[in-house]
C-alpha cells in the first residue's frame, strides 16, 4: 500500500514574520521513461484531479519502507508489462514544492521484455508507444502537460544527448 498524504499546517518565519503554510506531506514517488527500439512507452490515463485524459511516463507511489528503484521496476511491470534488465538513474525532482514535499525519483528502463500488466482496480491505462523524438517534439510544443512527464523527458533528451557525444568520442 502506497504511503498517504498527510496535510500539515507549517509556521515559517519568513522575512521577519511567522506565516503559516499548508503543506501535502508526501511519502515519494518514482517515475519510469521506458525506451525500446527507439520508442518510448507512455500511458494514458484519466486523471480525476484535472478531468482529463493525460499522457504521462509510467510512475506510482513508493511503499512503506520501499526503495526507490524496486517501486520503479514494480509500477512498470504493473502498468505497461514491460520488465527491464537495465535501469539508468536520472536524479530526483520535487514535483511540486510551493505546497508538496514529494520527492520523484526519475529513472530510465532500457532492454525491455514483454510481460503482462498487472493494474489496480482503480487503473484505467492505455500503453502508447512513440517515437522518442516525437514525444520529446510534443513535450515541447506543450502537448503533454504532466510535470513529471516534460521534466523526465528533458532529463533524457540530456542523457541520451551525453551517451551519443560518449560513443562518438570512444
Amino acid at each position: 500500500m502506497a504511503l498517504p498524504f498527510r496535510f500539515t499546517r507549517k509556521l515559517v518565519e519568513v522575512n521577519g514574520k511567522v506565516r503559516e503554510y499548508h503543506v501535502v506531506e508526501h511519502g515519494g514517488a518514482v517515475a519510469v521513461v521506458p525506451i525500446q527500439d527507439g520508442r518510448i512507452t507512455l500511458v494514458r490515463q484519466t486523471r480525476p484531479a484535472v478531468n482529463e485524459e493525460l499522457l504521462e511516463i509510467p510512475a506510482g507511489c513508493l511503499e512503506q519502507g520501499e526503495e526507490p528503484l524496486a517501486c520503479a521496476k514494480r509500477e512498470l511491470a504493473e502498468e505497461t508489462g514491460w520488465r527491464a534488465n537495465t535501469w539508468h538513474e536520472l536524479g530526483w525532482i520535487y514535483q511540486a514544492p510551493g505546497y508538496s514535499s514529494e520527492v520523484l525519483y526519475l529513472y530510465i528502463a532500457t532492454d525491455l521484455s514483454m510481460g503482462e500488466q498487472d493494474l489496480d482496480d482503480s487503473e484505467d491505462i492505455e500503453v502508447v508507444h512513440l517515437p522518442v523524438e516525437e514525444a520529446l517534439a510534443m513535450a515541447r510544443r506543450c502537448e503533454l502537460r504532466d510535470a513529471k512527464t516534460v521534466a523526465a523527458l528533458f532529463h533524457l533528451q540530456n542523457w541520451l544527448e551525453t551517451h551519443r557525444r560518449a560513443r562518438e568520442s570512444s
